[in-house]
């Protein structure tokens, strides 16, 4: 028969990573334990990845043309760039950024005579989804080499995939129907609303923890999340796991359309994408690059930081 001084471990494997322990009276009944835990050397299990500006939609169109067009049916005019400023926030609650920004809380009150109301933001919320789900579908072209990267993911890193989103499901419908016609399947999806108690929102990690309980992964040391917003980047840091932020098509190139970017002179390109990378680069990622098609050099060098003992 054991003492009471032993805990036992039953049924299954034990503690991952467990070594021994040292440790410490805190008094009568009460044992405080110090593990010396074993890191976890990897490699990758998941990448998680963000949908507009990142695996579609270059330079994130389809929800910023929609708030604009939604705060003028309020009788309110936004920028894109006032529109933008929320981006990779759940649209409801970009919606009620939007309404904080001072430029745009002083025009409201000067038009409407009163302050915003969540009865406000609740309203126009209710007419954003079904002007974005109706302008969606022009926006769900592949970003290049989106599909080709995530089958190397899949195929020589043996990664599962799985997807986060400020969209709401029924929007992430319609992006998974498009992206499948184009060779993109995640193989978990999670939209903001389908997160219960109200908790699918970023920077909060709750989004990124189903897609890995619907994956069977962990620890979570052995994920990756790529996304192209702070917000979005500050999902994987709440959740413990390494992030990368995606600069060259990214919602802080702060275009209006693609035929401006097409049109663009060379020179104001890079400028944008550098002032993306460092948006990006203040953000806390681990890794900041310009492609999609960069991240198996990224997936490389986290197995060799984690073989190596280093965590995210």
């Amino acid at each position: 028969m054991l003492s009471n001084a032993f805990t036992v471990l039953r049924r299954g494997e034990p503690a991952f990573g467990a070594r021994a322990m040292a440790t410490v009276s805190l008094g009568p009944g009460i044992t405080k334990h110090v593990p010396n835990r074993e890191p976890y050397k990897g490699p990758l299990k998941a990448c998680i990845l963000d949908w507009s500006g990142t695996t579609a939609d270059a330079h994130v169109l389809a929800p910023a043309v929609v708030f604009v067009e939604v705060f003028r049916k309020f009788g309110v005019d936004i920028t894109m760039k006032e529109s933008r400023l929320p981006m990779g926030l759940r649209k409801d609650l970009h919606i009620a950024k939007i309404l904080e920004i001072p430029s745009v809380q002083e025009r409201w009150q000067r038009i409407k005579g009163r302050p915003s109301t969540q009865a406000d933001v609740d309203a126009m919320f209710e007419a954003f989804v079904p002007m974005q789900c109706e302008v969606l579908p022009q926006y769900t072209t592949l970003i290049d080499g989106a599909a080709d990267t995530v089958k190397l993911l899949k195929t020589k890193y043996n990664l599962k995939i799985g997807s986060t989103t400020g969209f709401t499901k029924v929007m992430v419908d319609i992006l998974l129907e498009k992206a499948k016609e184009q060779g993109y399947s995640p193989d978990s999806s999670v939209a903001g609303d389908e997160v219960p108690n109200n908790m699918g929102f970023r920077p909060a990690p709750f989004m990124l923890y189903q897609n890995l309980c619907n994956l069977g992964v962990y620890p979570i040391e052995s994920v990756v999340k790529v996304d192209d917003t702070v917000s979005g980047v500050g999902e994987g840091l709440s959740a413990g796991c390494w992030s990368v932020g995606v600069a060259g098509l990214s919602n802080y190139t702060d275009i209006d359309s693609l035929e401006q970017w097409e049109s663009m002179p060379e020179t104001e390109r890079d400028e944008r994408v550098q002032m993306s990378r460092d948006k990006l680069n203040s953000s806390g990622a681990h890794y900041v690059i310009d492609s999609i098609k960069d991240l198996p050099v990224v997936v490389e060098d986290i197995n060799t930081r984690m073989r190596n003992g280093e965590k995210p």
